[in-house]
């Protein structure tokens, strides 16, 4: 899955899967996480939100089954 580097002390990077509804998130840490269920609504706004980091804690964090990816350092 392709990523777009974001400006954000929190997150490096964002990809989105439309047709599975799959949001990978890279971590400034380098640990990529992918979050499944996810809307393509909260992707978009997750991209166009003033703080990445805070958008991610209030709208995703602990609202969707995730897991690690292979793709973690």
């Amino acid at each position: 899955m392709d990523r777009t580097a974001v400006d954000s002390s929190v997150l490096r990077s964002v990809g989105y899967d439309p047709p599975a509804r799959l949001l990978e998130l890279e971590f400034t840490s380098g640990q990529v996480y992918v979050y499944a269920g996810v809307p393509a609504r909260v992707h978009r706004e997750l991209l166009a939100a003033e703080s990445h980091g805070r958008y991610f804690v209030r709208r995703i964090r602990g609202r969707y089954a995730y897991r690690r990816s292979e793709a973690s350092r």
